[in-house]
């Protein structure tokens, strides 16, 4: 489905081009992401949906039957234990449409990430862009 929304500038657009039962699914992991980084400010990287804070914190966007959600590799590997029942790929993972989100995985997945974001950039590192 994501193929659909190349031209999407904002999150919301980018949501508002879907079915209403998958939008209400992506605004639940858009909330969970901004309750867990509220200092995260969104953004459409690579065609989907972003957070960013002190560099890339997560990506998520909808394909075909299922929600992906990137927290890059140190998010998933972090995780592993709990994402296990998820399919997922090099720093992500597919949560499927109709079924119930782990929404406070998300949360404290994205909090793991933001701490991370922020112990790089407290450490001196700064981001070429």
């Amino acid at each position: 489905m994501a193929e659909s929304h190349p031209r999407a500038t904002t999150v919301d657009e980018y949501i508002a081009g879907f079915p209403e039962d998958v939008g209400r699914q992506l605004e639940a992991v858009r909330h969970a992401i901004h309750k867990a980084a509220p200092d995260a400010r969104e953004a459409i990287r690579f065609g989907i949906p972003a957070f960013v804070l002190h560099g890339n914190l997560v990506h998520f966007g909808a394909f075909g039957d299922h929600i992906d959600f990137y927290p890059v590799p140190s998010g998933v590997d972090a995780f592993a234990r709990e994402l296990a029942g998820y399919r997922q790929g090099r720093g992500s993972a597919r949560f499927p449409l109709g079924q119930p989100l782990p929404l406070k995985l998300i949360s404290r997945i994205v909090r793991f990430r933001a701490t991370q974001n922020e112990a790089r950039v407290a450490s001196g590192y700064r981001r070429a862009r």
